[in-house]
C-alpha cells in the first residue's frame, strides 16, 4: 500500500530499473524534464534478458531485485523501466511496496491518436507483442487502427551493443522491420515498446524513412513521476532552489561485467558515473 509522506526538503529520489541498460532511455527523458531530481539506475544484467523468461521466473525475479535494492538506497518512487516487467509483474508485486511504482507500457493510445492513414507499426520484444496486456491495449485505444506488431528480442542486444560503442548493423535492422515495408497498407507510425528501442532510433529511422511519427513512452514517463512527486509532497521550493541543476545519480549492476566497463562512458554523460555492483542471488 502506498504511504502518503510528509514535506520533504531533499531532492526526490528514483529508482529506474531494468534488465539491461534501454532504461537510460527512461533515465534520459525524466533528467530532461527534472534535471534536479536524484536518479538510481539499476540494471538486473545477471538475469538480461527479461524477455526469454518465465512468467513466474520474472515475478520472483523482480519481486527479490527491487527488495533488495530498496534496503540499499530507500528510492521515494520506483520505475520498472522495461516493457516486459511492466505489462507482467507490477500488479503481482505493487501490494508489496509502500513506495509508488511507474511501469512502462506501449505507447499504443498516443500512436493511435498520431497516426493519418490509421497504420501503426508495434515494434516490441516478442514477449510483449504476445501478451494478453498489449492486446487488450490494441483492443481498447487502437481498435479503428491496422496494427502491425514485430517482434524482436535481437534488437534488444543491438541497442546493447550501441552503448558500448559496436557498430550497428543496418542490413539487420533492415531485415527485422521488413514487414513495416512488406505490406500494401504501411504504417506512417511507429510504437517504439521496448525501452531498449529508442536508443536505436537514429538506425532505424535510416532504415524507415518514410516513417512520420516515431512514438516511445519517455515523455509520458515523466509526467507519471512529476504526479507521484506532487502527490507525496516531495518538492518544495526549498527543494528547487538548493537543488542542482545536474544532480548525480549511481548506477547499480547486479554482476560486474566487461560490457559495463564499455557503457561508462554514456552512465557518466547523464551524470550516473559511480558504479556499484550488487549480488542477488
Amino acid at each position: 500500500m502506498i504511504t502518503e509522506k510528509v514535506i520533504s526538503s531533499k531532492p526526490p529520489h528514483i529508482l529506474v530499473f531494468d534488465s539491461g541498460v534501454g532504461g537510460l532511455s527512461i533515465v534520459e527523458a525524466v533528467k530532461k524534464a527534472h534535471p534536479s531530481y536524484r536518479l538510481t539506475y539499476a540494471s538486473d544484467n545477471a538475469q538480461f534478458p527479461y524477455g526469454t523468461k518465465s512468467e513466474s521466473v520474472l515475478i520472483e525475479r523482480v519481486e527479490r531485485v527491487l527488495s533488495t535494492l530498496q534496503e540499499e538506497i530507500a528510492a521515494d518512487i520506483i520505475l520498472v523501466a522495461c516493457n516486459t516487467a511492466s505489462t507482467l509483474v507490477l500488479p503481482k508485486i505493487r501490494s508489496h511496496f509502500t513506495q509508488p511504482i511507474i511501469g512502462v507500457v506501449p505507447a499504443i493510445k498516443p500512436a493511435a491518436e498520431m497516426s493519418k492513414n490509421k497504420t501503426i507499426g508495434l515494434l516490441a520484444t516478442p514477449g510483449t507483442v504476445e501478451r494478453q496486456y498489449t492486446k487488450e491495449l490494441i483492443k481498447d485505444f487502437a481498435h479503428e487502427c491496422d496494427v502491425i506488431s514485430v517482434g524482436s528480442s535481437e534488437l534488444v542486444l543491438l541497442a546493447e551493443q550501441k552503448l558500448q560503442n559496436k557498430p550497428v548493423s543496418l542490413a539487420v535492422l533492415t531485415s527485422i522491420t521488413a514487414p513495416f515495408r512488406d505490406t500494401q497498407n504501411r504504417p506512417d507510425t511507429i510504437v517504439l515498446a521496448c525501452t531498449h528501442f529508442p536508443l536505436l532510433k537514429e538506425e532505424l529511422q535510416l532504415v524507415l524513412p518514410n516513417i512520420t511519427y516515431w512514438v516511445d513512452s519517455g515523455e509520458a514517463i515523466a509526467r507519471r513521476v512529476q504526479f507521484w512527486v506532487n502527490k507525496l509532497n516531495l518538492v518544495t521550493e526549498n527543494t528547487l532552489a538548493t537543488a542542482s541543476s545536474s544532480a548525480n545519480g549511481v548506477s547499480i549492476f547486479t554482476k560486474q561485467t566487461a560490457e559495463t566497463e564499455l557503457i561508462k562512458p554514456t552512465l557518466n554523460q547523464l551524470n550516473l558515473g559511480l558504479v556499484h555492483y550488487t549480488e542477488v542471488s
